[in-house]
């Protein structure tokens, strides 16, 4: 039998939550590119990866921003996207806590 979200922690559900939105490396290369390029980029981001369709781009961008971690103003035909700075910083000291308390209760010495 599985637990329901509710039953865990709420650091716990949002780290799962963060992890399942940044699980395809398509959307670590998004967030990757908007953070190299350190503006908004607008119009056609797909062009930025040409080995993927635009519909598929598209999708991962719309996962990103109803997460939060990316904004985007349309602006007529044209869409400039960027990353939302304040939700990385938030995620980032999640998993800092999480790694820092993971491997600080970690001792090897009494696992097989």
């Amino acid at each position: 039998m599985y637990a329901k979200i509710e039953d865990f922690e709420i650091a716990q559900q949002n780290l799962a939550k963060f992890a399942k939105v940044i699980s395809h490396p398509v959307r670590i290369a998004i967030v990757q590119l908007l953070a190299d390029k350190k503006t908004c980029i607008s119009g056609d981001i797909s062009k930025e990866f040409p080995q993927l369709n635009r519909v598929t781009v598209s999708q991962h961008l719309q996962e990103l921003k109803n997460f939060g971690l990316i904004k985007g103003e349309i602006e007529g035909v044209k869409v400039c996207y960027c990353l939302n700075e304040a939700v990385l910083k938030e995620y980032q000291q999640l998993m800092t806590d999480f790694f820092q308390q993971t491997i600080q209760n970690l001792d090897c010495d009494t696992c097989c």
